[in-house]
C-alpha cells in the first residue's frame, strides 16, 4: 500500500460550492472576519491538512515496520478522516481544538510501541521498546489507523468550516494554493535532510497560529509533548534522516571497522573493510572471478550503499567506477566511516541516483555492470505499491543494462533472495540474452539464500561452474514492474487488510456523520474521486519510470498535479467551458491517448522531449478531469457534503489501485474511463440541469 517525502498524492481536489445562504449562515454563527483574514485562514488550514498527512505517512513508516510496505494504509485513513471532517462541517462542536491532542497521543503510541526486527532468523524476530515483545500486528494497526483518522477528521472539520465561507471556485483556488504550499514546505524539510523534531515545530506552529486564543491548557500541554517527543527523537545520534528513510549507525565504526547500518527499523546492510569482506561476504568478488584475469577499466555500481562494493572494485583494480546510490544519507556515511576510503579514491565518482534513470541518461558503456545488492525497504509514494527498486529489476531494465555493456563486458547482481524470486531474476536474464546466467550459491539467511548471477554481453560465461536451469516464471516488466510478487495476484494480507479498511470506513461514517443516504445525490462526485486517485497513481508510477524514482521527482509531480487543479479552476472562474458532454468526451479522447502512447515510446526520447511529451500526456486529462468537476460542483446544494463524498470516493480508488497487482498499471486507465462514465451516467439529470446555465465567471 508506499514513504519518501512526498509519499503521499495530490488530494483528489474538487471545487465545492455550498449555496449563498450557507455563507450567510456562517456569517451569522461567526465573528466578522474581513475578506482577508478568511482568506489566509482557508490558506493555513489547508497548508497544515497537507503537511501533517504527508508527515504521518512519512514517519509512522520510520517506526512501525508493518507500516514499511503498508503506507497506503495510513493514506486511506487520512482520506476517511477527512471525509469525516467535512461530512459534520456544519455540526455545533468544532473539532479543530482536539486535533493537537489526537496528534500527540498518536506520536507518544508510536514512539511507545515501535516495531523493529531484532534479528532475520530464529524466534522473536520483532521487538519493540527497549528489546521488549513487539506488540501484535493486530494490535497496532488498527491503533494508528483510528488516531490517523481522529487527527485528520479533526483538521478536515477546521477546513470544511472555512471552505463554506467562501463561494465554490474561490474556496477551491485557496484550498489548492494551500496545498501546494504543504508539499512544497516538506519537500524543503526533506531536501534538507532535517529530523522529525522539524516537522512537530511546523505542526505546532500551525495549529498555535490556528487556535490563538481558543487555545487551552490540554492543546497547549499536547503541542508542548509533540514537540518534547519529536525532539527526543531526532537528538538520538545514531538516527539519520534521510528523504527515504530512518536511518541508524552507529559511529564511528568498532574497532574492527565494521558499522551495522538499519532503515525504518530493518537491518540493512553492513560495512566492512576488504579484508573482512574475503572472509565474511565472499560472494563481493564472485563476479570478478569471470573476467579472465584481468581488470575491469569501467565499472558501474547500482546500489553503491556505504561502499563496500566500490572498495571490492578499487581492490580489484577497476581503471574508474560509478558509483549510484539513491539514499544521500548511506553514501554520506560511507563516505566519512568506511575505513578503505573508496568514496575518496579519485577513480569514484559518486552518483546520488535513481540506477534505473541513471542507465537511461547516461551514454557510457561499462566493462562491469553490477546491481550490488539493491533492495529498498521503502515504497516509492504513498499511493502506489512500486518500490524504490522495482523498476531496476524489469526485463526493459535488463535489457538497457546490456545495451550499456563494452564488448566483451559483463553483468552480475546479487543478495539473498527467495527460490521464486532466484527464478525470476535469472530467467529474465536468460530471456534479455539467450542463455542463463552463471548462478554461485552463498549462506542462507531464513528463506532466502545469497547467490550471484554473472553473464556476459554476448551470453557466455567464463569459468561458470553452474548455469541456472530454466524454470517458467514471468519475467516483471515495467507495466507490471513487482518482481517480489509470485505470480498475478493480490496477497491475501492486503485483502484482508483493505476489506477490514472498508468495513471500518462504513461503520466510521455512520457513527460519525449520520446516514450515508446524505451523499446519495454525488453519487457521480464519488465516482469522481474514484477515478481520480487512480489517474494520480498513474502518473506516479509513470514519472518515476521515466524520471527515476526519487524523492524529487514526486515532489515534483504532486505539485504539477496540483498546478494543473490551479489551471483548471482558474480557467473555469474565467471562462464559459463546452457542455459537460463535450469535456467528458474531451476527458475520454486524453485517457484513449495516454493508453495508446507505450512508455517504451517515451523512453527512447531525450530527455527534454521525454519531459515535455509525459507532461501533456499526464497532466491533460487531470486538467479536464477538474474542468468537469468545477462544472458539476458549481451546482451543489452542499458544498462539504459533496466533498466528503469525493474524498470518500478517492479513498476507494486507492483500494482498487491494488488491481494494477494483477493487470498492471497501464490498465488502471481502463478503470479510470470506466469510473468517469459511471460518473457520467449517475450525474446525468445535474449535467441536464446545467445545460441552461454553463459555467462563467465565479459569481
Amino acid at each position: 500500500m508506499a514513504d519518501g517525502p512526498s509519499p503521499t498524492p495530490a488530494r483528489t481536489y474538487t471545487a465545492t460550492e455550498p449555496p449563498a445562504v450557507d455563507a450567510v449562515a456562517v456569517e451569522t454563527r461567526r465573528p466578522a472576519r474581513s475578506t482577508g483574514d478568511r482568506r489566509r485562514l482557508l490558506l493555513l488550514l489547508s497548508f497544515l491538512m497537507l503537511f501533517v498527512e504527508l508527515a504521518l505517512i512519512r514517519w509512522t513508516a520510520a517506526n512501525v515496520l508493518h507500516l514499511a510496505y503498508l503506507t497506503n494504509f495510513v493514506l486511506l485513513a487520512s482520506f476517511l478522516g477527512i471525509g469525516l471532517g467535512f461530512l459534520r462541517a456544519a455540526a455545533a462542536r468544532e473539532l479543530l481544538p482536539l486535533a493537537p491532542v489526537a496528534l500527540a497521543v498518536l506520536v507518544a503510541f508510536v514512539l511507545a510501541f515501535p516495531v523493529e526486527v531484532a534479528r532475520l532468523t530464529g524466534d522473536d524476530q520483532l521487538v519493540g521498546l527497549f528489546g521488549l515483545p513487539a506488540i501484535p500486528q493486530v494490535v497496532v494497526l488498527p491503533v494508528i489507523f483510528l488516531l490517523t483518522v481522529a487527527v485528520m477528521a479533526a483538521i478536515g472539520d477546521g477546513v470544511a468550516r472555512a471552505f463554506r465561507e467562501f463561494l465554490p471556485l474561490d474556496a477551491y483556488r485557496l484550498d489548492v494554493l494551500g496545498s501546494i504550499a504543504g508539499i512544497a514546505a516538506f519537500s524543503a524539510l526533506s531536501f534538507l535532510q532535517l529530523p522529525p523534531v522539524a516537522w512537530g515545530l511546523v505542526a505546532a506552529g500551525g495549529f498555535a497560529l490556528l487556535l490563538g486564543r481558543r487555545m487551552g491548557r490540554w492543546q497547549r500541554l499536547a503541542l508542548a509533548g509533540l514537540v518534547v517527543l519529536l525532539g527526543a527523537q531526532s537528538l538520538v545520534p545514531m538516527l539519520h534522516w534521510s528523504p527515504y528513510y530512518k536511518v541508524t549507525a552507529r559511529t564511528p565504526p568498532d574497532r574492527q571497522g565494521s558499522m551495522d547500518v538499519k532503515v525504518n527499523n530493518i537491518p540493512h546492510q553492513t560495512m566492512h573493510p576488504v579484508a573482512r569482506l574475503r572472509e565474511l561476504a565472499p560472494f563481493y568478488f564472485y563476479p570478478y572471478q569471470h573476467l579472465g584475469g584481468t581488470a575491469p577499466g569501467e565499472v558501474l555500481i547500482v546500489g553503491a550503499g556505504t561502499g563496500n562494493d566500490v572498495a571490492v572494485a578499487l581492490s580489484q583494480r577497476a581503471g574508474h567506477v560509478d558509483a549510484v546510490e539513491i539514499d544521500p544519507i548511506l553514501y554520506r556515511l560511507g563516505r566519512d566511516h568506511h575505513p578503505d576510503r573508496p568514496y575518496q579514491d579519485r577513480r569514484v565518482r559518486a552518483r546520488i541516483h535513481d540506477g534505473r534513470a541513471f542507465l537511461q541518461q547516461t551514454r557510457k558503456r561499462y566493462d562491469l555492470i553490477l546491481f550490488a545488492l539493491p533492495d529498498s525497504l521503502t515504497l516509492v509514494s504513498g499511493q502506489s505499491s512500486l518500490r524504490l527498486e522495482n523498476y531496476l529489476f524489469t526485463v526493459e531494465a535488463m535489457r538497457a543494462a546490456r545495451a550499456h555493456l563494452a564488448p566483451g563486458g559483463t553483468f552480475a547482481m546479487y543478495n539473498y533472495y527467495e527460490p521464486s524470486l532466484l527464478d525470476r531474476y535469472a530467467g529474465t536474464l536468460a530471456a534479455v540474452y539467450g542463455q542463463p546466467p552463471c548462478v554461485e550459491t552463498g549462506e542462507v539467511l531464513g528463506a532466502r539464500r545469497q547467490a550471484v548471477l554473472t553473464i556476459g554481453d554476448a551470453g557466455g560465461v567464463r569459468d561458470c561452474v553452474y548455469r541456472w536451469r530454466p524454470r517458467p516464471v514471468e519475467p516483471a516488466t515495467d507495466d507490471h514492474p513487482f518482481p517480489y510478487l509470485e505470480g498475478r495476484h493480490i496477497p491475501g494480507f492486503y485483502l484482508v487488510c483493505l476489506g477490514l479498511i472498508l468495513a471500518a470506513s462504513l461503520v466510521t461514517v455512520r457513527l460519525a456523520a449520520g446516514r450515508l443516504r446524505r451523499m446519495a445525490g454525488y453519487l457521480d462526485l464519488w465516482f469522481m474521486g474514484a477515478a481520480f486517485l487512480l489517474l494520480e497513481t498513474k502518473n506516479v508510477v509513470q514519472f518515476a519510470l521515466l524520471f527515476g524514482t526519487t524523492w524529487f521527482v514526486n515532489a515534483t509531480v504532486f505539485a504539477g498535479i496540483l498546478l494543473s487543479v490551479l489551471a483548471a479552476v482558474e480557467l473555469a472562474r474565467r471562462v464559459r467551458l463546452p457542455s459537460p458532454l463535450g469535456l467528458y468526451g474531451a476527458l475520454l479522447l486524453a485517457l484513449l491517448a495516454a493508453w495508446a502512447v507505450p512508455q517504451a515510446s517515451l523512453l527512447a526520447l531525450p530527455p527534454p522531449a521525454r519531459f515535455a511529451a509525459a507532461t501533456v500526456i499526464a497532466f491533460t486529462p487531470i486538467f479536464l478531469a477538474n474542468l468537469v468537476f468545477a462544472q458539476r460542483f458549481r451546482q451543489v446544494g452542499s458544498s462539504t457534503v459533496a466533498f466528503a463524498a469525493n474524498l470518500l470516493g478517492a479513498m476507494v480508488g486507492g483500494v482498487l489501485e491494488y488491481l494494477a497487482l494483477l493487470n498492471g498499471y497501464r490498465f488502471l486507465l481502463v478503470l479510470v474511463a470506466a469510473l468517469y462514465g459511471l460518473a457520467f451516467l449517475s450525474g446525468r439529470a445535474h449535467l441536464a440541469a446545467a445545460r441552461p446555465r454553463l459555467l462563467g465567471t465565479s459569481r
